[in-house]
């Protein structure tokens, strides 16, 4: 083992500040990056819905009306 005991492990020779303290800012960013991550998933994913619910409804006719229109404009 590296270190005689944990309080040797805790201290590393003087640099166990700065090394925990690095550990505890990583993780606290990480912790914060994922839950603003899954909060902005869950917002957008509800604007999508509120989004779709709102469109007009149109029955598969006059979709691919639309689309025979868009494919021989362009030809």
């Amino acid at each position: 083992m590296a270190f005689d005991s944990f309080a040797a492990f805790m201290a590393m020779d003087g640099h166990g500040p700065y090394v925990w303290t690095c550990y505890a800012v990583f993780f606290l960013l990480m912790g914060a990056i994922t839950w603003w991550s899954l909060r902005q998933r869950r917002v957008i994913i509800a604007q999508q819905r509120r989004r779709m619910d709102s469109a007009p409804v149109r029955d598969e006719r006059s979709a691919a009306a639309s689309f025979t229109r868009i494919e021989s404009s362009q030809d």
